[in-house]
């Protein structure tokens, strides 16, 4: 069984969800007993946008394990899709206690505090996703963001930095440095900055107005 589930794995990650559940539900028929099977069907399913499905086959493995971290894990992320970020919340802190201390599992809850408006509980759990998975983009920018929002600014720009040495295209992270450019009483680099936001995104409506301004205050 072990091999399915690593094939059906190894699907998944190709985006073959139809192979992918093939293998699981395969698995499932030869050890019904065993939680990791409808854990990795959920997974799927929620992957593929069957969110009701999905959510039944998380439970179901809680029913055959209620300390099975990945289930509540994968509750967790139907939560914070469907923006129910106090359950959310709630899923991500039960699959952590439960030892799934991984990189993800701590950017979700990070995010899901993020998005309750709680920025300083946030704070060390988006700090351990990105200590865990350093060239993880999202994380170090998202991380960034958390710090500004607290005004640790110098912080947050060496974490936007480091967010376009892994995304030279990440349009947000150029657009919050040229905002702490601009705060620093910095147009001409602020203004470069949300050029560069305009050029990874052009439809970056703020960046557009920040270089206008900026241009402003640079015209003689």
């Amino acid at each position: 069984m072990a091999n399915l589930n690593e094939r059906g794995l190894a699907h998944m990650r190709a985006g073959e969800y139809e192979e992918a559940l093939r293998c699981f539900s395969e698995a499932v028929n030869e050890r019904p007993d065993d939680p990791a099977g409808y854990i990795n069907i959920g997974t799927v399913l929620a992957a593929a946008g069957e969110e009701e499905k999905a959510l039944e086959c998380f439970r179901q493995a809680l029913m055959l394990d209620e300390r099975a971290a990945a289930a509540y894990y994968g509750i967790g992320t139907v939560y914070y899709k469907r923006e129910q970020f106090t359950e959310a919340k709630d899923m991500f802190e039960r699959a952590l206690a439960l030892g799934l201390a991984d990189a993800d599992t701590h950017f979700m809850l990070g995010m899901s505090l993020w998005r309750l408006e709680m920025p300083r509980l946030a704070l060390p759990y988006l700090q351990r996703a990105a200590e865990l998975n350093e060239g993880d983009a999202e994380a170090l920018f998202q991380l960034g963001l958390c710090l500004a929002t607290l005004d640790y600014v110098d912080e947050a720009k060496r974490y936007f930095e480091k967010t376009l040495e892994y995304d030279p295209r990440h349009a947000d992270a150029y657009y919050n440095l040229g905002v702490i450019y601009a705060y620093k009483d910095d147009p001409a680099a602020a203004r470069d900055l949300f050029a560069a936001a305009l050029d990874a995104n052009p439809d970056h409506v703020l960046a557009g107005y920040g270089k206008k301004l900026m241009e402003k205050r640079l015209a003689p």
